[in-house]
């Protein structure tokens, strides 16, 4: 079972109203709505200790003090970037830590001045079935850094780790194509050199003083405790989770995730039952989440059957929209201090986002069922994204290009006070 608390760490959206499923149940009234948003408000920003944590190392880096973090240059005055050439390909003024030359933390936050870059992006990694929580990201565009190395020849690729205790066997590493950091279209998020996070400096749990972040890709190509970026001509991508058999340039899936999927939700007779839960919003884009409800024949097992992917049942599914919470109305009192919403990436000039749900964000969404008899039940729920491809497709691994199964949620209506779901 997964730690309760998790539903608490991905809060992110105010103004939650409820929706219906199930053709037949009615709606809620306006103002009971209303009311249970007040009660259900979620924040919009993951606080940097709520972040899940899937940090590698041992011992984990995050865990160094004192002498040992100023040695592994994870201090703020300590920390600095190497940016290098190899093989045959080359730049006239490489960026070394042994000659001094290497990047610090005032010359990034300096050159951010300039081109720096404020974005929302949630975490979530290739093999974990939740994300990770979503913050306030401030950084430099990697293809800004590069330029201080001055004009590269014969690089086709852009490699980079961060510190991992000077052990090779605990490198960790991952690679981009150069068009990837150089071309981003306009009006997309490039890669991004990070060093704040929600208003402040990243703590050192998150990957901080600086880490990388690929806006549209897995958590494994936003190395933490960035400090050697080497550009290549070496075609392959060489990153460590290409080596661990993975798909190391697999992008963000949009996902449904149902809040404590895995425990047993019981209501009183009568009384609505309201599942949320939170999206996840992939390259694609984000159109819909829809669920749908079964009944489960008594003695009903004790928690959600797994639909095979061959199941009859898919088959005759009726799948019904639910509700998406609406832009936070208030956004400003949810920023840090100072904060503009209208810098944000995605927001127009009055300070409201562009698109809604945005991408690379998370996205809550709830459904309330009412008129339900005493029963067991099964709510599954997906994802729809832009392109109309309905979770799990179009990339219905299991691993290795990411987890995207379709979350189901068991549901008893019975006698009695609710034991779980809110």
């Amino acid at each position: 079972m997964r730690d309760p608390s998790r539903r608490d760490t991905f809060r992110i959206a105010a103004g939650l109203a409820a929706g219906t499923v199930a053709g037949a149940i009615p709606d809620l009234s306006a103002a009971a709505a209303d009311a249970r948003a007040d009660e259900a408000r979620r924040r919009y920003l993951t606080p940097g200790d709520e972040f899940g944590d899937v940090s590698r190392g041992d011992p984990v880096p995050h865990s160094l003090r004192g002498e040992a973090l100023v040695k592994a240059r994870l201090t703020p005055e300590a920390w600095r970037l190497e940016v290098v050439a190899e093989g045959k390909a080359k730049v006239p003024s490489p960026r070394r830590i042994d000659d001094g030359t290497a990047v610090d933390l005032a010359t990034l936050a300096k050159l951010g001045e300039a081109k720096g870059v404020l974005f929302l992006k949630a975490m979530q990694c290739t093999n974990i079935a939740y994300p990770l929580g979503q913050g306030l990201w401030e950084g430099v565009p990697l293809r800004e850094v590069l330029r201080l190395a001055g004009p590269m020849k014969e690089v086709r690729r852009v490699a980079y780790w961060g510190f991992h205790n000077d052990d090779p066997k605990q490198l960790f590493r991952s690679s981009l194509a150069i068009n990837q950091v150089l071309d981003t279209p306009p009006g997309e998020l490039p890669p991004l050199v990070a060093y704040r996070l929600n208003g402040g400096p990243i703590p050192l749990e998150r990957g901080g003083p600086v880490r990388m972040i690929v806006p549209w890709a897995h958590g494994f190509k936003s190395i933490k405790w960035l400090r050697h970026v080497v550009l290549t001509n070496d075609y392959r991508a060489n990153d460590t989770y290409a080596l661990e058999d993975n798909d190391p340039e697999s992008y963000l899936k949009t996902a449904a995730y149902i809040d404590d999927d895995e425990r047993e939700a019981t209501f009183a007779t009568g009384t609505p039952a309201i599942i949320r839960g939170t999206a996840m919003v992939g390259w694609p884009g984000l159109d819909r989440v829809e669920c749908w409800l079964r009944p489960i024949p008594e003695p009903a097992p004790a928690r959600a059957a797994e639909l095979k992917d061959d199941d009859p049942a898919w088959a005759t599914a009726t799948w019904k929209a639910c509700r998406m919470d609406p832009p936070p109305s208030d956004l400003a009192a949810e920023l840090p201090a100072g904060v503009d919403p209208a810098r944000i990436w995605g927001f127009g000039r009055d300070g409201r986002p562009r698109e809604w749900p945005m991408r690379y964000s998370l996205a809550p969404w709830s459904v309330t069922l009412e008129g339900l008899k005493p029963g067991t039940y099964e709510l599954r729920a997906r994802a729809v994204d832009r392109n109309g491809f309905a979770q799990p497709e179009p990339r219905p691994f299991a691993q290795r290009s990411g987890m995207n199964g379709i979350q189901a949620r068991r549901i008893r209506i019975g006698d009695g006070p609710p034991r779980a779901g809110r």
